[in-house]
């Protein structure tokens, strides 16, 4: 048996390795460029009601893809070409010329995929721009893919793959610095999830406060009086440092409380025309603008104003006559 058939299953697995990984890589690329895109360039008649925090969890996605999968295919390709240096005789083999085109083939698949995408985008109204660039982007994959592939299947311009290669790597390396500075670091992450944690921690206090008041038709005084055995409701505390939140109770005719808590970043502007002023509370079924959770960083407070109409007593709303 010949070296040749010896290294046939250990090489036919190499490539089938780099399929995978070149059409994970691509789509992780396409997704991540297109989020950037997107992010950098909005479109007022789709991304109305976009947060900015909904780009963050597809660059995590795509950076996580570029991060663990490209450094696999870089290496595979690196081996492969080298294997083919120490070996030219297998540049000859069938079954590396069927690999290369069905590389071809799903990497023609991904990037058919992705121009669909964009085109049907563009069909609903996606600005010009965003079009043009995505569909660079794309050009950019499929030029990278083909012209790698097609170099070693007709043995033209192969000299030049060595640096093409390390090109297209410092490409991969720039897109995923760029994801970080998009959506910050992972320490920042962390500190957002937090801040996450705190607002809903808020939310759900507010929603005890309300139905204290329209049990009791008074706000409770203080945190410890939401506390139930029988629901089995504990005011939450902060997450990160486990101080309860502050409370007060404004005195006048309005019903209206304040819930402070201590952030470590300042939120993005979800929406363009969402602003932080003090607002009631929302009717039920509402939608912004009643409810406002936009903070800065450091100790924020909310203001909140019960309506009695749309929040009526318990009581009251049982017999309206009374």
């Amino acid at each position: 048996m010949t070296d040749i058939s010896k290294n046939l299953p250990r090489d036919t697995f190499l490539y089938l390795l780099a399929i995978i990984t070149l059409v994970v890589t691509a789509v992780g690329f396409g997704m991540a460029v297109f989020n950037y895109i997107d992010f950098y360039f909005p479109d007022p008649a789709t991304d109305y009601y976009r947060s900015v925090s909904s780009y963050e969890s597809p660059i995590r996605q795509a950076m996580a893809m570029l991060i663990v999968v490209f450094p696999v295919f870089f290496w595979v390709s690196r081996f492969i070409r080298k294997d083919l240096k120490t070996h030219p005789e297998k540049k000859d083999l069938k079954i590396r010329k069927w690999l290369l085109y069905l590389t071809l083939f799903a990497a023609a698949l991904v990037i058919i995929g992705d121009f669909v995408t964009v085109v049907n985008n563009f069909l609903r109204g996606e600005l010009t721009a965003r079009f043009v660039l995505k569909a660079l982007t794309i050009f950019f994959i499929s030029g990278s893919a083909f012209y790698y592939y097609l170099a070693q299947l007709r043995e033209k311009g192969i000299k030049w793959i060595g640096v093409f290669s390390w090109v297209v790597a410092a490409i991969v390396v720039a897109t995923v610095l760029w994801g970080f500075a998009v959506i910050g670091s992972p320490f920042k992450q962390r500190e957002k999830r937090f801040d996450e944690r705190r607002v809903q921690d808020l939310s759900m206090i507010q929603g005890q406060v309300i139905n204290y008041w329209q049990m009791k038709e008074s706000l409770p005084q203080n945190l410890s009086d939401l506390e139930d055995s029988i629901s089995g409701f504990l005011v939450p505390q902060d997450p990160e440092t486990g101080e309860k939140y502050e409370y007060t109770v404004y005195k006048g005719k309005e019903i209206k409380f304040q819930m402070c808590a201590t952030f470590s970043t300042s939120s993005s502007a979800d929406v363009e025309y969402q602003n932080t002023a003090p607002k009631p509370v929302s009717p039920r079924g509402g939608y912004y603008p009643y409810d406002s959770w936009q903070h800065d960083a450091g100790r924020y407070c909310f203001d909140r104003t019960i309506d009695s109409e749309l929040y009526p007593p318990i009581n009251k709303s049982l017999n309206p006559k009374l």
